[in-house]
């Protein structure tokens, strides 16, 4: 008798088919997905849930005796919302202010019952409108009014003064992404010396065409953001490839998990610190720590100081853009370097001897 093909073929279990549906590496990258998803959800609105001023730097101009009672009031406010200090006239507070060294400054006039406020909203309108309505309310409670001046205006096609930060963004994420694909693309090869040399090359090539076309659109294009094109330009291609570099830095540690690393520290822990939504003194003090010193602080910074405060205060932002961008090159080479030496045999084989005929 003979048997039907397939007919008593029996069927996989459905707990079968669930392991041969979802790998068990499947399983792990979905993992890592769902954290990163909830480390997303828990940094953004941890971050920009509540705004609440602490220790805004604040400049107060006034004859000697008013300045001193003004500084000791605002420095005794509930919170301490406002780090206050006396200044000698109101063109040192502009200065200061243009210098990125205060972000405003109360103006007290004697002579009448109407103060002048000092804001630049080219830092941040929510910054300057959390100063105004907090120094408002303190005149309403002395009887006196309040006229605000702003002395770094964001340009009218910015608004609330974000393009600097959507600009950064975008190079951050043109970083991590090109870094990326370049490490995929090539497989589960790992990188030797030579093959991360090309890629390092190719990352900077990226990052300069990446940080001129940001500075373009954003500028001349859109006019959605002022200042020198040459400046932007290279901030631009600094960010992006401090973020490639560091990028390439991780996958070369930790494989394809790097790119999960990179995407820690950049996206999650990087956007909501770096001063966009919300400036640095309206965010709580983890954030407002670990901002400046990652990428796309680093970057906003540089890159609002190009465009509202004539370049000022823009060292530490590009040493810092600088140290990963350095620190990710000598880790790449470096990994490549030592796992081309693991790969490289103690010493020349030696051949087998070969028997000889005899005559």
């Amino acid at each position: 008798m003979t048997q039907t093909p397939g007919a008593d073929t029996p069927h996989p279990s459905f707990l079968a088919e669930v392991k041969d549906a979802v790998t068990p590496r499947a399983t792990i990258l979905v993992t890592g997905t769902v954290v990163l998803a909830l480390l997303f959800i828990a940094s953004y609105v941890g971050a920009l849930h509540d705004p609440k001023p602490k220790n805004v730097p604040l400049g107060v101009v006034a004859p000697q005796v008013a300045a001193q009672q003004t500084v000791d009031r605002l420095e005794n406010l509930p919170g301490d919302p406002l780090d206050p200090r006396a200044l000698p006239d109101v063109e040192t507070a502009r200065d200061q202010i243009l210098n990125r060294e205060i972000d405003g400054a109360l103006v007290i006039d004697p002579t009448t019952t109407t103060d002048t406020l000092l804001v630049a909203t080219g830092g941040g309108r929510a910054l300057a409108a959390t100063l105004e309505a907090l120094v408002a309310t303190l005149e309403r409670s002395e009887a006196r009014t309040l006229r605000t001046v702003d002395v770094a205006p964001a340009d009218r096609q910015d608004s609330n003064g974000l393009t600097s930060f959507y600009v950064t963004v975008g190079w951050c994420v043109g970083g991590y992404l090109c870094a990326s694909i370049i490490t995929i693309s090539s497989g589960a090869r790992r990188p030797t010396l030579r093959r991360s040399v090309i890629r390092l090359i190719v990352m900077a090539l990226v990052a300069a065409v990446a940080g001129l076309g940001g500075a373009l659109i954003a500028g001349p294009i859109l006019g959605a953001l002022p200042g020198s094109i040459a400046a932007l330009w290279g901030v631009g291609t600094l960010t992006v490839f401090a973020v490639g570099a560091a990028t390439l830095a991780f996958q070369a540690v930790f494989g394809l998990a790097g790119i999960g690393l990179a995407i820690l520290i950049v996206v999650i822990l990087g956007n909501p610190s770096a001063g966009g939504a919300l400036p640095p003194p309206l965010l709580p003090p983890f954030w407002r720590d670990i901002g400046p010193a990652l990428p796309p602080g680093a970057g906003t910074w540089a890159t609002r100081s190009i465009a509202y405060f004539k370049g000022n205060d823009t060292t530490n932002s590009l040493l810092i853009l600088s140290a990963w961008t350095v620190a990710g090159t000598a880790i790449t080479l470096l990994a490549a370097a030592i796992r081309g030496k693991d790969r490289t045999p103690n010493g020349p084989a030696t051949p087998a001897p070969t028997a000889t005929a005899g005559p």
